[in-house]
């Protein structure tokens, strides 16, 4: 029973670092230190990891009718106006593989670099590092971007060019634990000229894919044999880590709609250095 209690902490924390641009990771490293889960440090590596599935089904479960390319209802843009072609919606179907294109750097550096990163980099000091160095390009960003009229205002207008290069800066997400996947995708959509709105739900539509790549590479790594009670402590994990990400995804689309990034950027920063403090100081 603790542990399903610990589980659901950890879910919680996950839900809501997620999706904002704060650091999953960083969350994670610390919260563990707290409430660390009395299992092997390979279920945990995988459990870090694959909880992130939770998350992702939130946003497949709110975004549904963008995401899925099938149907003759709601579909402006049909393959074909008659027969089988008049149930593709073509203009998912275009998005999708721009979500691909973006997903390329990540993936060919994920798959080749996974261990490496895992061994060398996943650790207190760059989480906090990176934590820092990307809040301060949060605000950086926005105060630059303060009076621009942004060029992008809805997926539609996204191009490949655009989303290749949103991708290279989810790259850093990969290589450097704690900048936050999400938190680099926007920075870069937005020196690129693309709307807020428009970066926050690229961002969701991107982490997909990612997420379910990262998540089934864990997995394979770990071996697949999980103990009943893995099981029901992953499993508490994700259902959590989906309601909550529910309200959080929620909540984020409106508060962009009327605020910029600054705050994550400030809390960021903030946290960087309590990072810092904790590990070489209190720790």
């Amino acid at each position: 029973m603790l542990e399903i209690i610990k589980a659901i902490i950890l879910g919680i924390v996950e839900g809501i670092t997620e999706w904002l641009p704060v650091s999953s990771t960083g969350h994670l490293i610390l919260v563990s230190e707290f409430v660390s889960l009395d299992k092997s440090d390979d279920f945990k590596e995988m459990f870090d990891v694959v909880i992130q599935l939770g998350a992702i089904m939130a946003v497949v479960v709110i975004f549904w009718s963008k995401l899925f390319p099938f149907g003759k209802k709601n579909n402006p843009v049909p393959y074909k106006e008659t027969g089988f072609g008049s149930y593709i919606k073509k203009d998912i179907f275009v998005m999708w593989f721009k979500v691909l294109a973006a997903c390329i750097p990540a993936a060919v550096v994920g798959l080749l670099l996974d261990d490496w990163i895992d061994e060398h980099l996943y650790n207190p000091w760059t989480v906090a590092i990176a934590l820092i160095v990307f809040g301060i390009a949060f605000i950086v960003v926005e105060n630059w971007n303060k009076n621009k009229t942004p060029n992008v205002n809805s997926i539609s207008d996204l191009t490949y060019k655009m989303a290749f290069i949103i991708g290279c800066f989810q790259l850093l997400a990969a290589i450097f634990p704690g900048t936050s996947r999400s938190g680099a995708t926007i920075v870069g959509a937005l020196l690129i000229g693309i709307s807020r709105t428009v970066a926050a739900e690229f961002t969701f539509y991107l982490a997909i894919p990612v997420m379910f790549g990262a998540s089934l590479l864990k997995i394979v790594k770990f071996g697949g044999s999980m103990s009943g009670g893995e099981l029901a402590v992953l499993l508490t994990a994700m259902v959590t880590a989906f309601v909550v990400s529910l309200f959080v995804i929620k909540f984020l689309m409106d508060y962009i709609k009327k605020h910029d990034f600054k705050v994550f950027g400030w809390y960021r920063i903030a946290l960087g250095l309590l990072v810092i403090l904790y590990f070489s100081v209190i720790k």
